[in-house]
């Protein structure tokens, strides 16, 4: 189960590369047209689409390599067993957000889809298919902090560790 789940969150950091790459096809394809007087209807929109997808997909592969913020602030002075409740607590509200997400983007790709509903732009395109990717990276994020609660709450946590323990030094 391990490997399936930790196959999911590199996935899905693999598919928002694809789509960083996708918005800089985008922009340069905009940008060559103004400079070659051709006109690709909705450059602009695609960019937008595939930064939002890159984004939302890249969140669940960014927890799971401890680069999300994480404010220790209080849980580094605090005695063991009321950190370790503190950190049960702050999984439980983050699983139950990443929840509401995912749930409330899954019913937006369905309204979208179930009312034609088109962007307002020149290219018309139908909002199901780029809120489709907002709403995969909220549910893989989802699936990510429920692993990480589980895990904790049975005692074998496979809690992201940051890449480096001292904080920056940013003045």
């Amino acid at each position: 189960m391990r490997r399936a789940l930790d196959a999911l969150y590199d996935g899905a950091g693999y598919l928002a590369a694809l789509f960083m790459i996708g918005t800089l096809a985008m922009v340069l394809a905009g940008v060559a047209g103004r400079l070659l007087n051709f006109y690709l209807r909705g450059t602009d929109a695609f960019a937008g689409y595939s930064m939002a997808a890159a984004g939302f997909l890249a969140l669940a592969h960014t927890l799971k390599r401890g680069e999300h913020i994480r404010v220790t602030l209080v849980l580094q002075h605090v005695p063991a067993r009321l950190h370790r409740a503190l950190e049960i607590w702050c999984y439980l509200v983050a699983t139950l957000i990443a929840a509401a997400l995912a749930w409330f983007s899954a019913h937006l790709v369905w309204q979208s889809w179930s009312f034609h509903d088109v962007s307002q732009g020149a290219d018309a395109t139908p909002l199901w298919f780029p809120q489709l990717a907002m709403a995969a990276g909220a549910i893989v994020l989802f699936i990510a902090f429920a692993d990480d609660f589980v895990c904790l709450v049975a005692g074998r946590p496979n809690l992201p560790q940051a890449p480096d323990a001292e904080p920056a030094h940013v003045e």
